[in-house]
């Protein structure tokens, strides 16, 4: 039996938080000591801790199929032992009548356990968990019955693995989907280089923003800045959701009209202006469509967007402007549910 169980995790609405502390209750019940600590950019882990026969354990979402970066960074920082570890990434989990409906880990397990490896660390346990989808910018928030019902199955299975996983028990139920997980990885790696950045620049606030920034306070990663009364999402932002779901005046919303011409400019319409001024020079290029306006996209699609944010903040101090850009986003329609854990489970650890 382990001595002490040590849970680093990250959290934007709950999820990861919720399956670090069912795990911990767990451990309580064995008499093993437990400590649950956040993950921030600031966040050092301490070798010392690591003494005698400690299990160490990371729970952590899926941000684009990837482990979020900042989960990436710290574990980059980790030092090196070879104390026992396990994965358990959070994902997108549906509801279709009775059926409950995975989502996908991509490299949200496997890239993390290739770094902990490489440091001598022996992986014990690799576990997805399928706790509802947060992701208001694609879909609304599932109901609350469907989302409780979720997090009742999962608190089920989240405590059958912990009692196995403290029992020294080995558990790799997250290489089941390893065929797919590899298949969809280049979207990871996409995501890590370049989608985060691009989708850093979908949040504005609209005119129910009354200032209060309890987004700037509370964003996991330091990424809001309050910029003339007004919350701006710098690069650091992990899309965690938790702002969106967490403003008491639902004031965040994804200009979905806005992010849809800067991205139809950026795949297409300033790549064939490019090529065909390229084309006029070098008639060759034409042969390498395809290869050149990919480069293309890779070296301007960054800039344009974060060029065009700033131009989108500063139109939102227009009321027409405003109003035009928030009423043509989904998250503004009044079936928009923004998502929420229990709220028996946000009372029991004061969320």
């Amino acid at each position: 039996m382990f001595d002490k169980l040590i849970i680093y995790y990250f959290t934007g609405t709950g999820n990861a938080l919720a399956v670090s502390n069912w795990i911990a209750e767990i451990s309580a019940d064995k008499n093993i000591q437990v400590e649950i600590k956040k993950i921030t950019p600031s966040l050092q882990a301490n070798i010392e801790d690591f003494k005698g026969n400690t299990l160490i354990g990371f729970c952590y979402p899926t941000h684009g199929f990837n482990a979020p970066p900042v989960v990436i960074d710290f574990m980059f920082r980790f030092p090196k032992s070879q104390n026992q570890v396990f994965l358990m990434n959070t994902r997108a989990g549906m509801k279709l009548s009775k059926l409950f409906t995975p989502g996908m880990s991509g490299l949200a397990q496997l890239f993390p356990a290739l770094i902990l490896r490489i440091k001598g660390y022996k992986i014990v346990g690799l576990q997805p968990m399928d706790l509802p989808s947060n992701w208001i910018s694609v879909h609304p928030g599932l109901r609350q019955k469907v989302v409780d019902s979720i997090f009742q199955r999962c608190e089920k299975i989240t405590k059958r693995f912990a009692e196995k996983i403290l029992s020294e028990k080995r558990i790799y139920k997250g290489l089941i989907s390893l065929p797919v997980d590899l298949l969809i990885s280049p979207i990871s790696f996409g995501y890590y280089f370049y989608g985060r950045f691009a989708l850093t620049k979908t949040f504005v606030a609209d005119s129910h923003c009354n200032g209060c920034a309890l987004c700037e306070k509370e964003c996991p990663v330091n990424a809001i800045k309050m910029k003339n009364k007004r919350p701006f999402w710098t690069r650091k932002c992990e899309s965690c959701m938790h702002c969106m779901n967490a403003c008491p005046k639902l004031a965040i919303q994804t200009p979905h009209l806005f992010v849809a011409i800067i991205w139809w400019l950026i795949f297409a319409v300033i790549p064939i202006l490019i090529l065909k001024e390229l084309a006029s020079g070098y008639p060759g290029v034409s042969d390498y469509f395809s290869l050149v306006s990919d480069i293309i996209v890779l070296i301007t699609g960054l800039p344009v967007v974060f060029f065009t944010y700033r131009i989108l903040h500063f139109l939102m101090k227009y009321r027409f402007l405003s109003w035009l850009i928030v009423h043509t986003s989904l998250t503004k329609l009044k079936f928009w549910r923004r998502y929420s854990a229990p709220k028996k489970f946000l009372k029991a650890h004061k969320i």
